[in-house]
């Protein structure tokens, strides 16, 4: 199963990202599809911060939009959302250690752990970030 980073949510979602028609394009393929893709609850979370927050764009994605758009990502039926479990902390744990994390690196371990605990084998995301966790297999789909 793919999951979906928040930056290629963005992406899809902003209209003047320059990354937009490519975004919107890889999304709308596994929202539309018949197989399984996830999206980390985190995700969902930081996707509503950035496209709302008028430092980030001006302006920025109205409340009503951005709960829409997750709305509607929701709507497929192939999507489950990856939440913690009982196993979370052990592998979250194990990734800070082995990666030696610290300060805000801590989101990304924690979607690198979600993506491990429920036997992603794929995230796509634009962000180099997740090199860290080599037991993560990680894919930039809009390059």
């Amino acid at each position: 199963m793919i999951a979906l980073d928040t930056n290629l949510l963005v992406y899809m979602h902003r209209r003047d990202s320059p990354f937009h028609a490519a975004a919107k394009r890889t999304v709308s393929l596994l929202a539309e599809g018949k197989a399984n893709w996830a999206i980390p609850w985190p995700c969902l979370h930081e996707f509503f911060a950035i496209v709302t927050h008028p430092r980030v764009f001006s302006p920025p994605s109205m409340v009503d939009e951005a709960i829409a758009q997750i709305d509607a990502w929701m709507e497929s039926p192939t999507l489950p959302l990856l939440s913690e479990d009982e196993t979370h902390w052990p592998r979250l744990r194990d990734l800070i250690g082995k990666a030696k994390l610290q300060g805000p690196m801590v989101h990304d371990v924690r979607i690198a752990a979600l993506c491990l605990s429920h036997g992603i084998h794929e995230l796509w995301s634009a962000d180099r970030d997740f090199s860290r966790f080599p037991a993560l297999r990680v894919r930039n789909p809009l390059i």
